[in-house]
């Protein structure tokens, strides 16, 4: 039994070297043949050279050229509105009147005394050439004169003060009052706004203020009217510094002759600087965030240790300019005509083996528009 037993074991361990002789062979085999990693399919485009027209994308707001809440310079019963809410007035025109019985009643008999009172002095002036009076009752007559012409004309400006003009060309809103009701003075009655052209009223960061100045273009969007661009230049720039955003007022002026625009919208501004130096411009894909420095791969033939050649990539730092949409520019690191890794960037290391397959590319715009937007 027992001789059996060694057999079967001197068999098992027979076969067990055979198995380990024949696998060693194999691994001895393998670890002499020279050791390549799998290639990584990547896409890639060529860097080209641009020259971007930098811009300063700020949130604006819009206000009237000249707008007013017309208010009520006196007491008293409105008694005419001439004109309808939304009409386009002229400077001069009636808007509304109040009810002026008692001043026109008082000053008929202004007038009268004032009448009165030139046939007074004229009387007063022939008398003293004859010596019937004296000099000092001819100052009274004058001085009497003078007081009637004033409270003549203290009537006058009265009733001027119950008719409103307009004080400038615009279109009225919708009017505050009715006819018949009574407003004190200082109420608000209609608002006036002159509609073109229109002031834009943004800020900008105060390290952006030496590259703006007067006439600089803008072109300013409002959410109402999509893609509309509506031009226009800057008027004027603030010269105090907010102390507590670090920002400067700006505003400029659009021109809006179809009054399409209304003061308190929402806009967006563009303001145009002046052109920057030259620059490379990539996706933004193809750039390699890290807090080291940022990088991009470039696509070149290579060779291993054994002197074959491949097609490999080279990490290579670059610094960052601005960015546009979907684009990045690169100041420095790349050159014209090299061949940028734009996907695949995650899974690459310098000297690494990739395969370019162009057929599908990452989506690259200076305007990108996404469909959930």
């Amino acid at each position: 039994m027992i001789k059996k037993i060694l057999i079967v074991l001197v068999g098992f361990i027979i076969v067990v070297a055979i198995l380990g002789a024949v696998k060693f062979a194999q691994i001895k085999t393998l670890s002499a043949q020279p050791h390549t990693m799998p290639a990584s399919a990547v896409t890639t485009v060529e860097a080209k050279q641009e020259t971007w027209q930098p811009s300063l994308n700020e949130i604006a707001t819009l206000a009237p050229v000249e707008g007013v809440t017309l208010g009520a310079d006196a007491d008293g019963i409105i008694s005419r509105i001439a004109v309808e809410n939304g009409a386009a007035v002229k400077a001069g025109d009636l808007l509304l009147e109040f009810d002026t019985t008692v001043e026109k009643a008082q000053l008929n008999s202004a007038e009268s005394k004032l009448a009165l009172a030139r046939l007074d002095l004229k009387r007063s002036t022939e008398l003293l050439t004859k010596n019937t009076i004296s000099q000092a009752e001819l100052d009274q007559a004058t001085a009497q004169l003078n007081q009637t012409e004033a409270d003549a004309g203290a009537l006058r400006a009265q009733l001027e003060k119950k008719i409103v003009r307009a004080p400038f060309d615009g279109r009225v809103g919708i009017r505050l009052v009715n006819v018949g009701q009574f407003v004190s003075r200082g109420s608000s009655l209609m608002p006036l706004q002159k509609l073109n052209p229109m002031y834009v009223n943004f800020s900008i960061p105060q390290q952006h203020l030496p590259q703006v100045a007067l006439e600089q273009t803008v072109n300013m969007k409002v959410d109402a009217f999509g893609e509309q661009v509506f031009p226009g230049k800057i008027t004027a720039i603030n010269p105090e510094v907010d102390s507590s955003s670090r920002n400067v007022s700006v505003q400029a002026t659009v021109e809006n002759p179809g009054e399409v625009l209304r003061a308190g919208m929402f806009a967006h501004v563009e303001v145009q600087l002046p052109a920057s130096a030259p620059a490379i411009v990539v996706p933004a894909t193809a750039i390699s965030y890290a807090s080291y420095g940022n990088s991009v791969f470039i696509v070149e033939k290579m060779k291993d240790k054994t002197g074959t050649e491949y097609l490999g990539v080279r990490q290579q730092f670059v610094k960052l300019g601005d960015t546009r949409g979907d684009l990045v520019s690169i100041t420095d690191g790349v050159k014209p005509g090299e061949h940028v890794v734009t996907s695949g960037v995650f899974k690459l290391h310098n000297a690494a083996p990739v395969q370019v397959n162009n057929d599908a590319q990452p989506t690259s715009s200076a305007s990108p528009k996404p469909a959930n937007t």
